[in-house]
């Protein structure tokens, strides 16, 4: 039986969600899953959420369509080649050319919206500050002052109906943790996508996505069943 609590799930199809979706069907929430078609080059990433959805079952699956390639300025929606493993090592200091400018405040603020119609006061997220790409969008501080916002800025904010809560359980994970709370919650990973520049369907094994996850399935001491190209 379904939990009468609703929550949102920040949900792309890639092992962090996946992973943060098992954590809310387990906690016992009514889950709605919201993925974003935003101009990203990994558009298989849809497919895997869409069947992964249907697989958990989850109340409701949502895919909005966002034009964020029109405003480019970064390789996973604008014509600039993504950084693979010699060229990350290159350019370790600073934030990466894969940071999509403002995209967890875009994609919160669709959540917080939906929440609201839906009368849900959570909403889930995969961020992770500890083995991750650098993004400044995945920060608990970000994520405290989002909250703060959301209950400033909406109807159900200011009458006191619902204070929005933002969950980041992989917050303070590394991927290895994550990997393995994934697998006691029965997560299959091989349904998942994680890589920036797919090549026909299959992880390049190159990117950072794929080398944050080949090195946490390695540090989990499991069997990686990413299905990447070939050398």
């Amino acid at each position: 039986m379904k939990s009468k609590n609703k929550a949102v799930i920040l949900f792309s199809g890639g092992l962090d969600s996946t992973t943060v979706l098992a954590m809310a069907q387990k906690e016992g929430y009514s889950c709605y899953c919201l993925s974003f078609q935003y101009g990203q080059k990994q558009t298989i990433e849809l497919i895997k959420a869409r069947k992964i959805a249907l697989n958990n079952q989850v109340t409701k699956h949502l895919v909005l369509n966002l034009d964020l390639d029109k405003i480019g300025g970064s390789a996973l929606t604008d014509s600039i080649e993504v950084p693979k493993a010699d060229q990350i090592e290159k350019q370790q200091n600073g934030i990466p050319i894969t940071y999509v400018p403002a995209r967890n405040t875009i994609f919160l603020s669709h959540a917080v919206a939906w929440a609201e119609v839906l009368g849900a006061a959570d909403i889930f997220v995969g961020v992770n500050a500890v083995d991750y790409s650098g993004y400044p969008d995945c920060r608990p501080e970000f994520l405290e002052a989002f909250t703060h916002m959301a209950n400033l800025g909406t109807k159900a904010g200011v009458e006191g109906k619902k204070k929005f809560r933002i969950h980041a359980p992989l917050m303070r994970m590394n991927k290895a943790g994550i990997i393995k709370t994934g697998m006691k919650l029965g997560v299959d990973y091989s349904k998942t996508h994680s890589c920036y520049d797919p090549v026909d369907g299959k992880a390049c094994a190159r990117c950072d996505a794929c080398l944050l996850r080949k090195n946490g399935f390695a540090a989990a001491g499991v069997s990686d069943p990413t299905d990447y190209v070939k050398k």
